[in-house]
């Protein structure tokens, strides 16, 4: 079961960050005439309901497949209702879990959490087991391949 720290999300002031709307293009250059820069706010984009809202570090690699990599963070939202299909965070015996919800056979009372590695099996959730829908994964920030600087604090 992957392991994920929970953290609050703290929202300051409002932090307008340099912003390319026509994006950057992964191929071929594009000509100077591309670059009219505009500012965008993380805080307004990523979090749609501010109370609802944390962060959580991924630990473990059961979502790989799936692109989510351990020291990947997450934005999780308790507001929303999740869905079939929906990469959640559960509480399942005492911990946390990232996993894709399985609601396919919900109405036969199964509903599954299934991992995005071959290394794990799915989760079958039964009415004995204490468990919960914590919150839906609506982004995940992924590092890239440059190591993380020693001092960042998230």
């Amino acid at each position: 079961m992957n392991e994920i720290q929970i953290l609050t999300a703290e929202i300051g002031e409002e932090t307008l960050l340099p912003y390319f709307p026509e994006g950057i293009r992964a191929g071929f250059p594009s000509p100077a005439t591309d670059y009219e820069e505009e500012a965008i706010d993380l805080n307004k984009t990523l979090i749609r309901h501010r109370e609802a809202t944390f962060f959580a570090r991924v630990k473990g690699d059961s979502m790989i497949d799936a692109g989510y990599e351990p020291g990947d963070l997450l934005v999780v939202d308790k507001a929303i209702e999740p869905q079939h299909g929906d990469v959640v965070v559960a509480y399942v015996d005492g911990g946390f879990t990232i996993k894709e919800l399985d609601l396919a056979h919900k109405d036969s009372g199964v509903v599954r959490l299934l991992p995005h590695n071959a290394a794990y099996r799915p989760i079958t959730i039964t009415p004995e087991q204490t468990s919960v829908i914590w919150g839906v994964v609506t982004y995940c920030i992924h590092q890239s391949a440059r190591p993380r600087h020693k001092d960042a604090k998230i």
